[in-house]
């Protein structure tokens, strides 16, 4: 079998350097793997409680449209959503048209004029400082009165206390709380590291609205955010919680005022979660929700696998080699463009869609340098799915995520070491 499957390597242009490079690295990997597998079926046994419990039946997946009016299916997964979460309520939309567009609603459905929003995390992910006003943006929660402050982690990636305590306010109405790294190198939150941030906000302000953006980290933990304090939980269908099913959408999980604030700003005062058609995608999004457990765990263990990989290649990697994992981005500074551009070059070959393409840095709206993004996906802009991505400024970090199976994660780390292989980029 192991012929067989070097074989197939090679006829997929991965050459033997590259494979025999990596095969002690995978065998290091097998407890840690294990350990994954544990998570996942977990997760995937909560999921399924939470379908029983809501008695999902096949009627759950019929299509509406117009009004939506009375769309059972609609309704009973933002009860499972909810559930899932052990949240008191959820919105869980097409609608929703990303990640970003889902934390827009949650920001603007509970701020209004005079508010301030406050990151104890540094600066958010760069399509929200449009957002936000901290880049000049039409339709900002800045043109709308409401402010923004932040307090930067500490050099060590520890939170600055003094800082945060410092920097709130009568006006602070709301925290938000990015769980993953974005485009920095500073690590990823875990669950119990939210939970203490939390906490400490609350002795401040005990009315404060905490919000984490949760992109990235669904189901890679036995526990989310709403189980250690959050109010508000916000994440994409095209990352984790789809399951690399879910065409389209996003969700806001937690208590039921803050939800319905959001609903009220996504459709109208008056109308909030009682109108929205799911246009015949409940079945997706209910088979995306319980896939996800799985899909995740393989995207975890290529994330591992990367780390370890481009770690022994001698290059930077956050998370590194052997630290707990909180979400499925993995980091690696590679100190140059093109070291970038060559990386993302093998994971678009790796793919089972456009892998004939080659990715190019360009001025992708709601960045502020040129960005290559690598994905050649089922579902547009996927980000389980295998991808690769990168703003083209030093220090040229790329950031690496997905796969719907582990076995394709594995081949697009392969495909990525072999184009730096060939530009002599690497030396193995």
């Amino acid at each position: 079998m192991k012929e067989q499957l070097n074989e197939m390597y090679e006829s997929l242009h991965i050459s033997s350097e590259v494979s025999n490079y990596c095969e002690d690295i995978l065998n290091k990997l097998e407890e840690r793997f294990r350990v994954i597998d544990q998570v996942a079926e977990y997760n995937q046994l909560k999921v399924i409680k939470a379908m029983q419990d809501r008695r999902v039946s096949d009627i759950h997946f019929a299509a509406t449209t117009g009004y939506g009016y009375n769309d059972l299916g609609r309704d009973t997964l933002e009860e499972v959503y909810a559930a899932a979460f052990h949240a008191e309520a959820a919105l869980v939309r097409p609608q929703l048209t990303c990640g970003t567009h889902a934390l827009t609603i949650a920001l603007s459905g509970n701020l209004r004029p005079g508010d301030e929003l406050f990151s104890p995390v540094g600066k958010p992910y760069d399509t929200l400082e449009g957002v936000i006003g901290i880049r000049e943006s039409r339709g900002s929660l800045a043109e709308y009165g409401i402010t923004y402050a932040q307090a930067d982690l500490l050099a060590n990636g520890d939170f600055d206390y003094d800082a945060i305590r410092s920097s709130m306010n009568e006006r602070t109405k709301m925290v938000t709380i990015q769980r993953s790294k974005g485009y920095a190198t500073r690590p990823t939150l875990s669950v119990a590291r939210i939970g203490e941030l939390i906490a400490f906000i609350k002795e401040i302000k005990p009315d404060v609205i905490c919000m984490v953006d949760n992109c990235y980290g669904e189901f890679v933990e036995t526990l989310e955010p709403t189980d250690v304090g959050a109010d508000l939980c916000v994440g994409s269908l095209i990352k984790n919680p789809g399951g690399g099913l879910a065409p389209i959408g996003g969700y806001i999980v937690g208590k039921t005022e803050y939800v319905e604030n959001a609903a009220f700003r996504l459709t109208s005062p008056g109308l909030g979660k009682e109108v929205g058609a799911s246009l015949g995608i409940n079945g997706q999004l209910y088979q995306g929700f319980f896939m996800a457990p799985q899909v995740v765990s393989g995207a975890l263990k290529g994330a591992i696998f990367a780390a370890n990989v481009y770690e022994k290649l001698g290059f930077p990697v956050i998370p590194n080699g052997s630290e707990p994992r909180f979400d499925i981005i993995q980091a690696v500074t590679l100190g140059s463009a093109e070291a970038i551009i060559a990386f993302c070059k093998g994971i678009q070959a790796a793919a089972p869609v456009d892998s004939f393409v080659n990715p190019e840095p360009w001025a992708m709206p709601g960045y502020h340098s040129d960005v290559i993004m690598a994905a050649g996906a089922f579902i547009q802009g996927s980000s389980i799915e295998l991808s690769a991505d990168a703003p083209i400024e030093p220090p040229y970090a790329v950031y690496f995520q997905g796969g719907l199976t582990w076995y394709h994660a594995k081949l697009g780390i392969l495909m990525s070491m072999q184009k730096l292989f060939e530009e002599g980029l690497i030396q193995l």
